[in-house]
């Protein structure tokens, strides 16, 4: 298909009415005249800001921002809160009855409630969204430019017409342009056409209307280079692009939920409905059990019941599930791994296979020269990475003068010159301009005195580059002695050697004979099995003056001078983050271009594989169909010399074994084994721009280490989320037991004795159950969502996505809160009410506010307890003085409704003794307790649980998050 018909941009800010045909069927001297654009030197940065002014952020047009009074709607339009709303009417209505007298507080207080909960609601949505926009940021994409003559690279929001835009593979395309020159540049326009292959560019301009799809001298918006370079000059920034246009003919969409979405919602609509049904009940059997028959005592039933149903429903869940998520995500930033939707983390917990790549992720990418072996010998290079540090060994010791220490040095002096790279201390950190292998030869020549100053005295006059086919590259140099140059080339040992037809030894220069030969392939075998690299170097003398074009011509009759063996050496946290990983039931595999032998031998240093492992090359996936290679993608996890489709086949293999796929990559033809993948990981650093808009997760600093530790908060989130689930639904369902067995038992604990012949009895009057509703749900709900790590969340198997979050021993062990505390709450005022089954002799309102703090009371404690559910409520009891902060403020909050006047009369409440108070905390606490024996009970029927015997994060758990951290800045 094609998008549809634009001008492209030259034409915005032309005269009214006039249109220009598009800039593919116009001459390049014409766009650049008409933009006033420079294809040497680019605009300049003034020039550059002042149009950005004009025009305005190279970005597409956002959804304009809802309104407050919008979003308070929106906080009202929940169904729960329409219930409080119906609370409301239904008091208004009591009050009127009654005569009007003085201020509806049930009303007001009711009304009040509604406020705050829009109002919490509103800021933890803010919080949310500002969490996403800074995490956002960090991933906007980029694009490179020349401006005022130099080459920068800048948010690709900031490019404006006129710009000269840099192109190369794995780029992402920051605006619509015209091109000026390209080299093999190919670029996939699949998210703008439809058409799936890469399509080839080139600068020539078109002639006659052309499609979309066939404007081959132009490179558009949002599309990715696939290969090759190339320069264009932009001609339509943001609306105006062709994305612009496309984007202004589709109506939002909506994402798919996510299982965590979907779960999160079908507990509420079962809690809802549930709730619903026995606030129903209550209400029958409360007007049955006390004969009602007059208005207001109906409208205090229907108050009753409806305060029940809205306090039994967290309507604050979703809210609250926002901020955690945003929060986690937040932590996950700092430890570097950029989580683009807030509800992957949750996939990322229950991920169970990690694919990913070598060199970067598991290793240092920092090439490093091990072993030089020449015709007299063999030397070890100590040291890794790019810091010239490090000793030149022999097996007897430090390397010596000699015919060996000669040949090594003119080893590595030979591999210096024949070089693009640049090698250089930044801030107190060696970096690395170039192509690391190359770079590996600069720091090994520091290592050995006089080699890096010896290498300095040569000036370069020409040069045969490295390609594919010629597997080598040399360099023209001079002085190489009195009239003479010389022609230094280094490449694939079995090809440079069928160059060579002498050998240096010492300072001599000796045929190379068929035994040499053997010899140097022999070391070139053994360097090769040891899993190392393999370069060789070799030289020849050239006339003084010889030409710098046609350098290919003298790459014969060469001196060889010997073997250099390369490695890229492992991260060192990465082997404890894979022994974490295991231990977690995540398995760990290497998917890699490089040579099998290489990948099983770093496999294996890692841990990830045993000594004996197999590989799978790229050629053997070809052959196996899709049930074999599920066999196969089951017993082997080390996969070398693969190509881009290889990898997307191992993905689909894995998941559809049930597996949650966690995939690195960081080119372009990554980009569909990461979007295939259940977490697809680009690199933030190595990856593409095309890389990183296809992952859901980026890694800033490239680590392995970094995955784990973010599986681990993964799981960590899961857990917390799990925790005030737990805490909100056990308290919740308290409350509802609390008033329905008070209705149902009013007569057994002195309930219907202690109330006048004319009144309703109920256990808790519509505003306290608001009242806790508002005290205990949000703040301790959102401590327990930053809690720390109670159980182990690395000692036991991921979660599968299939399992449901809040399980059936989950509910149970709720239900049995629940039913706790409604039983603890009415024995309270069973003790202080006349004519119970305990002896009292206070009032209802007395008992009814002891029974009412001891149900608050409970709740609050709980919390403790709800941290995990099987651990003891004292692991880790101090861990979160956010947790404390809100117990406090609710047993603060609980005190003032208790004794203070204007808040007695709000909510009917009576100020209470130090006994009462002693029985209401004695309440609460028999209700922890109960809920810790029960969790003794699990701990001893499953010694395998979480909790059992100390089994939670302890000595060792800190040790690997000591190894974590120390990625950390």
């Amino acid at each position: 298909m094609t998008g549809p018909a634009r001008d492209g941009g030259p034409s915005a800010g032309s005269a009214a009415g006039a249109v220009r045909p598009d800039p593919s069927v116009r001459a390049v001297p014409e766009i650049l005249h008409e933009l006033d654009a420079d294809p040497a030197g680019g605009l300049s940065d003034a020039e550059a800001a002042r149009r950005l002014a004009r025009d305005g952020p190279n970005e597409l047009r956002a959804r304009p921002p809802v309104p407050l009074w919008r979003r308070i709607l929106a906080q009202l339009r929940d169904p729960l809160v329409s219930l409080l709303l119906v609370a409301v009417a239904i008091s208004l209505v009591a009050w009127l009855v009654e005569g009007a007298a003085g201020i509806p507080a049930d009303a007001v207080v009711i009304a009040a409630v509604v406020v705050v909960n829009a109002v919490l609601g509103l800021v933890q949505e803010s919080r949310a969204e500002n969490a996403v926009a800074a995490l956002a940021s960090m991933t906007r994409a980029t694009s490179t430019v020349v401006r005022g003559g130099r080459h920068r690279t800048i948010p690709s929001a900031e490019l404006v017409r006129g710009d000269l835009l840099l192109l190369a593979e794995g780029d992402a395309v920051g605006a619509d342009a015209r091109l000026v020159g390209a080299t093999a540049l190919r670029v996939l326009e699949a998210s703008l056409t439809g058409e799936s292959a890469a399509v080839a560019k080139d600068p020539v301009t078109l002639e006659g209307d052309v499609p979309l799809g066939d404007r081959t001298d132009m490179v558009y918006k949002g599309t990715a280079v696939v290969q090759g370079v190339g320069r264009a000059v932009v001609t339509a920034t943001g609306m105006d692009t062709q994305m612009g246009a496309i984007a202004e003919l589709l109506d939002a969409t909506q994402e798919e939920a996510t299982p965590l979405q979907r779960e999160i919602a079908f507990v509420g609509r079962w809690l809802g409905l549930t709730v619903i049904g026995i606030a129903v009940v209550v209400m029958v059997v409360t007007a049955l059990v006390n004969q009602v028959s007059t208005l207001p005592e109906l409208v205090t039933v229907l108050l009753l019941g409806v305060s029940l149903a809205v306090a039994a429903v967290p309507e604050g869940l979703p809210a609250i599930l926002s901020v955690v998520l945003a929060v986690g995500v937040q932590h996950l930033a700092r430890r570097h791994a950029v989580v683009k939707k807030l509800h992957s983390v949750e996939t990322l917990g229950s991920a169970s296979v990690i694919a990913s790549d070598k060199t970067g992720t598991l290793t240092r990418n920092e090439m490093t020269v091990e072993r030089v072996v020449t015709a007299s010998g063999e030397v070890r290079l100590t040291g890794v990475g790019y810091r010239p540090d490090g000793d030149v060994l022999t097996s007897g010791g430090p390397l010596s003068d000699g015919d060996l220490a000669q040949e090594v040095r003119m080893v590595l002096g030979g591999g210096s010159l024949a070089n693009d790279a640049r090698v250089a201390e930044e801030d107190g950190r060696w970096t690395v301009h170039g192509d690391p292998t190359e770079a590996a030869f600069l720091v090994a020549a520091r290592k050995l005195a006089g080699t890096a100053e010896r290498v300095a005295t040569f000036e370069r006059r020409g040069e045969a580059p490295f390609t594919s086919e010629r597997k080598m590259m040399s360099a023209l140099v001079d002085p190489a002695g009195p009239g003479t140059w010389a022609l230094v080339t280094k490449g694939a040992p079995d090809v440079l050697l069928d160059r060579c037809t002498a050998v240096q030894v010492g300072n001599d220069v000796v045929p190379l004979d068929a035994a040499r030969r053997a010899a140097v392939l022999d070391d070139v075998e053994r360097l090769s099995g040891q899993a190392y690299r393999t370069l060789g170097v070799a030289y020849r003398r050239v006339p003084e003056g010889t030409a710098p074009d046609g350098l290919e011509a003298h790459e014969s009759g060469l001196v060889h001078l010997g073997v250099v063996g390369i490695t890229d050496p492992p991260r060192p946290e990465v082997a404890g983050a894979v022994e974490q990983a295991h231990r977690a039931g995540v398995r760990v595999m290497m998917i890699t271009g490089d040579h099998p032998a290489t990948a099983v031998r770093v496999a294996g240093e890692l841990g990830i594989v045993g000594p004996d492992a197999p590989a799978v090359a790229g050629p053997e996936l070809d052959r196996l169909d899709p049930d074999r290679l599920r066999e196969t993608t089951r017993d082997v996890s080390v996969y070398a010399r693969v190509a881009p489709q290889h990898k997307l086949r191992i993905v689909d293999a894995l998941q559809a074994d049930g597996h949650v796929v966690a995939v690195t990559g960081d080119g372009v033809n990554d980009a569909p084994a990461l979007k295939t993948a259940d977490i697809g990981i680009a690199m933030g650093i190595m990856g593409t721009e095309v890389t990183k808009e296809s992952a859901r997760m980026i890694l800033a600093d490239d680590n392995f280490a970094t995955i784990v530790a973010a599986v681990r908060q993964g799981r960590v989130i899961v857990e917390d989320i799990k925790k005030f689930l737990r805490y909100l639904l056990s308290s919740n369902m308290g409350e509802v037991f609390t008033v329905f067995l008070g209705v149902v038992l009013a007569g057994a604990i002195g309930l219907t004795g202690a109330a006048a012949q004319d009144a309703v009895v109920v256990p808790l009057l519509a505003t306290q159950i608001l009242w806790i509703n508002l005290v205990t749900d949000t703040a301790p709900a959102l401590a327990l969502g930053v809690d720390p790590e109670v159980d182990d969340v690395m000692g036991r198997p991921p979660r599968p996505v299939s399992e449901r979050i809040v399980g059936r021993r989950m509910w149970t062990g709720m239900l049995f809160v629940g039913l706790t505390m409604g039983l603890v709450t009415l024995l309270t005022m069973d003790m202080f009410l006349p004519g119970g089954l305990l002896p009292g002799h206070d009032s209802l309102a007395v008992a009814r506010t002891a029974g009412f703090t001891a149900l608050v009371l409970a709740q609050l404690l709980y919390v403790f307890s709800a941290r995990s559910e099987t651990a003891g409520a004292w692991r880790g009891l101090f861990a979160n003085r956010w947790l404390w902060g809100a117990v406090g403020l609710g047993v603060g909050l609980q005190a003032a409704v208790v004794h203070v006047p204007f808040l007695q009369t709000a909510f009917g409440t009576a100020p209470l003794g130090p006994v009462h108070w002693a029985v209401a905390v004695a309440a609460a606490l028999a209700v922890v307790c109960a809920e810790e024996l029960r969790k003794l009970v699990l701990r001893r029927r499953d010694p395998r649980r979480p909790g059992r015997h100390g089994a939670g994060p302890g000595r060792r758990n800190r040790q690997e998050r000591r190894l974590l951290s120390d990625q950390r800045p």
